[in-house]
């Protein structure tokens, strides 16, 4: 099979093993995988992974000892439990000692024709969801985990740091939850996104560092971020650090002691609230799609996502017809059918 490799350097490979499934798994041939913020970062060391990157995507099931699940359009959370250990028996099994990740660590990804993953990792997709949203629903999915470690309510001052996809999404779950919201970028273009949807925004450049939060959320993908989310979290007050980085970064533990400021590591999250709300359209991520390129020009999507102006780059394991792409404006010259 034809499929994206790294081991110390990203290759098009022509002659991959198709993966065999194993007990309770199943072999999914994928559709379409978007290119994230993690994905660079491996391709830059962070994980010493080798094998086949990738972990957001939607694909059909192919072969599957449930016949229920054959045929189906699904997604899949990325993290595979031994379910035995005390924190798989806890329920806690994205933090499972012995887990396998997929396209991150111990377990190849979606950036090939097929895949693998347990069952029990599946979620079938309504066929009325838009083939490019469904890409969408790993990622969106890590927002909604914000939700479950923190409480949001109308009364929280909240500023989302970064206007990549996972910022842009995670300001629109922040606003499902009425609180008083501003969301902080470098690029126009990105931010006005989140203007058409009334969500106050600011360019970096002209935020007022006097402000001060009750909850920041951490999204840059840059060290410099978490500096950012310190000076401005207010005493007593939450970082929720979404941003994972090569860089070692140095900070200042006794004022995180004396301000009492929690910092919450946040990663994977519910796929249920993630799948519902793009269903009901409570989240735009139509518009966070930047370009498509077919698999066999995967080196070049990496080039072209590696841009920080650049948004969501989707990867097609062939071609579908356009569904739902953005209107012509301002950034269409970006967008290829």
């Amino acid at each position: 099979m034809r499929g994206l490799y790294f081991n110390g350097g990203l290759q098009l490979k022509e002659d991959l093993p198709v993966p065999e499934p194993g007990p309770g798994e199943a072999l999914i041939k994928v559709m379409a995988a978007g290119i994230c913020h993690t994905d660079k970062e491996i391709v830059n060391g962070y994980m010493d992974f080798k094998g086949i990157p990738g972990h957001e995507f939607v694909g059909v099931v192919e072969k599957v000892d449930d016949p229920d699940m054959l045929g189906k359009r699904v997604v899949g959370e990325i993290n595979c439990p031994c379910g035995v250990c005390p924190l798989c028996v806890d329920g806690k099994t994205n933090h499972c000692h012995d887990r396998t990740t997929l396209g991150i660590s111990g377990r190849d990804g979606a950036f090939a024709e097929y895949l693998t993953l347990p069952i029990s990792n599946l979620h079938i997709i309504p066929d009325t969801l838009p083939l490019y949203a469904a890409v969408f629903v790993e990622p969106l999915a890590a927002c909604f985990r914000i939700t479950e470690q923190v409480h949001i309510n109308p009364s929280n001052r909240v500023v989302v740091l970064g206007d990549g996809k996972l910022g842009l999404m995670a300001a629109q779950v922040m606003r499902l939850n009425g609180c008083a919201l501003l969301a902080v970028g470098r690029y126009t273009h990105k931010l006005k996104i989140l203007d058409r949807l009334g969500i106050r925004t600011v360019k970096q450049e002209d935020l007022d560092t006097r402000e001060r939060f009750d909850v920041v959320i951490e999204s840059t993908g840059s060290p410099e971020g978490f500096d950012l989310a310190r000076a401005l979290v207010d005493a007593a007050g939450t970082i929720v650090q979404k941003s994972t980085y090569v860089e070692s970064i140095n900070v200042d533990i006794s004022s995180l002691v004396v301000d009492e400021i929690s910092i919450i590591g946040s990663r994977c999250g519910p796929f249920e609230p993630a799948i519902r709300a793009l269903m009901r359209g409570l989240v735009n991520v139509q518009e966070l799609i930047d370009r498509r390129f077919p698999l066999e020009m995967g080196l070049q999507a990496f080039e072209y996502a590696m841009r920080d102006a650049a948004l969501k780059v989707i990867l097609e394991m062939k071609t579908y017809p356009a569904e739902g792409l953005r209107e012509p404006g301002e950034m269409q010259q970006h967008s290829v059918i």
